[in-house]
């Protein structure tokens, strides 16, 4: 059976197919239509049931179109999902959260793992191994840190994030960018090894758009799995399949 998923970003929107678990295409753009919708799954005719997510104002003819042409489901905090959410204020939950930790429960059934989402936020969302999601943290991600060094200073550039091997920041520029991602990447290990206090047997699964310059620099191990909030998006929308009509 394939599954059309939607994810709505606050910097990309992507739109993946997935059949038997696996994920046959994915293509993301920086803004959303619904003409661009309808020409991706113009691919595959054979697709008939669908979840969206997003966390953006979308036009709204993209789910009434979408509800349409499929057995449609857009989550929110009352779609069945294939945990227990414990989380205290389930109407302010980011739907990625919950994705991601949905799919970081699947990776790690029966076990207590913690997602790190590395976007424009960090986010930490925890599930113990009764399958119990109980929340985490969230955090600036690297951009919002340069952003929020101009933004609240004086004379400090605003940026675009480069990944630079740098060892001590020489000029204001390397300063800022190594200030950043280094302080990102204390944070996580810090973070992390709060919960391995608590959980020895923690497992820690890495993902998002900035994962890639965390991996090699983490001091802790880890999980990487790309694009784990579609994964999640594919669970919830294959647990309510049969319960959308």
């Amino acid at each position: 059976m394939e599954y059309l998923v939607l994810d709505f970003g606050n910097t990309n929107k992507k739109l993946a197919v997935f059949k038997n678990h696996r994920m046959m295409k994915l293509q993301q753009f920086p803004e959303i239509s619904l003409a661009v919708v309808r020409n991706f799954i113009e691919k595959f005719p054979s697709t008939n049931h669908c979840i969206l997510s997003s966390v953006i104002n979308h036009p709204t003819s993209i789910p009434r179109f979408l509800a349409s042409r499929f057995q449609f489901t857009e989550l929110g905090e009352t779609t069945p999902v294939p945990l227990k959410n414990k989380y205290r204020s389930k109407n302010t939950l980011g739907k990625d959260r919950l994705a991601a930790a949905v799919a970081g429960s699947r990776l790690f059934p029966d076990q207590n793992v913690l997602v790190v989402n590395a976007g424009s936020c960090i986010t930490y969302d925890f599930v113990n191994a009764q399958n119990e999601y109980l929340g985490g943290a969230i955090s600036p991600g690297i951009r919002m840190r340069l952003t929020a060094m101009h933004t609240f200073t004086g004379k400090l550039p605003l940026l675009s994030f480069r990944n630079k091997e740098i060892v001590i920041g020489r000029n204001t520029e390397g300063s800022m960018l190594y200030g950043a991602l280094v302080g990102a990447t204390a944070e996580i290990e810090g973070i992390v090894g709060r919960y391995r206090n608590q959980y020895p047997d923690l497992n820690v699964v890495l993902s998002g758009g900035d994962q890639k310059y965390f991996v090699k620099r983490l001091k802790i191990s880890i999980f990487a799995q790309p694009n784990i909030v579609l994964y999640g998006l594919q669970q919830i929308l294959e647990f309510n399949v049969g319960k959308t009509t």
